[in-house]
């Protein structure tokens, strides 16, 4: 019996287009990326190639006025108001191949395939009464299941599907039918996790979550469910775990302090909702290179070496989700030794559940235990400056191991540990 906790027993680790490449990315940047991917960071448990939004538009970037989304593009639909890759950009798709000969490449690689959708149906075939694939052959037009009332706030593309119409759920057996055959592994669908265009009810979009599930498990493929964007309704927190295996925590995150810090607010709301095929999700990393595709240019990170330290340690002392957000092919040395620790990143494995252990204005101890014994622990300075903290009042205790420096601390009580302004710690104590 199909399970969606076995798409993703544990956080999905991988790479993102969108946090560089923005709306704009093409065939062979991911490719490139892929390939980057399959000789440099799959041996530390990186497997998943995602292609982030609007790959259905053939002039995705060009429109200086919306360089983002741009209204009522007209963008690639098969016969049954299905979305296939803009040709144009993803040249291998032609002929009808759609995504198959992309997926067929990163799987060759040893990799995962994933892919971006909005939820809904495309405005441009309810505009025009375009025809949907049903189980039974019946004529049904994209107009009867489209909710005109329901849309994003931010992308022009979709309405949402009213589920109580006929062939509401044909549809989305359709495009996930579709996926199964090109050979996806992931889906990211936006516009659902919060409805934010409607704010008295930002889980809208609840049948929607529930008919993208039941077509997943109809496609007869396995396929990883992440629903975006944040912050996730903590009191559907049942509802997410029943249907998808991945739910963002926030809205968009970027490479700013603020939105850092604000992190551990969210990560202690959702610590007990993590584990068995369920990942609150922290949304992608930005380290390396951003922004080549936004239209201001592209800039360095500027999270400082220390608050980079800071986001993989809570993102895998809490088991987030790891998607890398930079051109993997610019990665310099130190990001790329961030994104390789195999001391660290094997905190995303374990199968226990991590806590907040203390808290205060300033600082923060996460801790999880080990699966064959010992504890970890992540110390957080969250102030702007830095200060010591006594390892007996940390709870430190035996001999306790720095991970990302690899070295060996001594006795945990005994320690005095200094942390620089938004530095942190992470330990393995035995």
């Amino acid at each position: 019996m199909y399970s969606k906790n076995d798409a993703a027993p544990f956080p999905p680790m991988g790479w993102n287009s969108y946090d560089y490449y923005n709306t704009m990315v093409n065939e062979k940047q991911v490719r490139d990326n892929a390939g980057y991917m399959a000789q440099n960071l799959k041996q530390y448990g990186w497997e998943y190639i995602v292609i982030d939004i609007q790959w259905s538009d053939p002039d995705a970037g060009t429109d200086s006025a919306h360089y983002q989304y741009i209204p009522f593009s007209q963008f690639c639909l098969d016969e049954w108001s299905r979305q296939i890759p803009a040709p144009d950009r993803f040249p291998s798709s032609s002929g009808g191949k759609g995504f198959a000969p992309l997926a067929d490449y990163i799987h060759s690689l040893g990799l995962k395939f994933g892919i971006h959708i909005m939820r809904g149906i495309p405005r441009y075939a309810a505009h025009n009464h375009l025809p949907v694939k049903t189980h039974d052959g019946s004529r049904i037009t994209a107009d009867k299941i489209a909710n005109p009332y329901s849309v994003s706030r931010w992308n022009p593309d979709m309405y949402g599907v009213d589920w109580t119409k006929k062939g509401a759920q044909d549809y989305y057996d359709s495009i996930f039918e579709l996926y199964a055959s090109w050979g996806v592994d992931y889906v990211k669908v936006d516009d659902i996790c919060n409805t934010n265009m409607y704010p008295r009810d930002p889980y809208s979009a609840e049948k929607e979550i529930e008919m993208i599930a039941h077509a997943i498990e109809r496609s007869g493929r396995v396929i990883v469910l992440s629903l975006s964007p944040g912050p996730a309704v903590i009191e559907k927190a049942w509802h997410l775990e029943k249907f998808a295996n991945m739910w963002r925590i926030t809205d968009d995150f970027w490479d700013e302090w603020k939105f850092l810090k604000a992190m551990f607010e969210r990560c202690e709301v959702w610590q007990k909702h993590v584990g068995n095929g369920n990942w609150p999700d922290c949304d992608m990393l930005p380290v390396g290179f951003l922004g080549y595709g936004f239209g201001h240019g592209i800039w360095h990170t500027r999270f400082t070496p220390d608050e980079q330290y800071t986001m993989l340690t809570l993102w895998c002392i809490f088991r987030a989700p790891l998607m890398i957000g930079t051109d993997l092919l610019q990665l310099d040395d130190f990001t790329k030794a961030l994104l390789t620790n195999e001391e660290v990143l094997a905190l995303e494995k374990r199968k226990s559940q991590a806590y907040l252990a203390s808290k205060t204005d300033d600082i923060r101890i996460w801790k999880a235990e080990a699966d064959h014994g010992g504890t970890y622990a992540a110390l957080f300075n969250l102030s702007d400056t830095a200060v010591t903290i006594d390892g007996s009042t940390a709870g430190l205790s035996g001999n306790v191991r720095d991970l990302w420096q690899h070295k060996d601390m001594g006795e945990g009580s005994r320690l005095h540990i200094q942390l620089a302004p938004h530095a942190a710690l992470l330990v393995f104590m035995l």
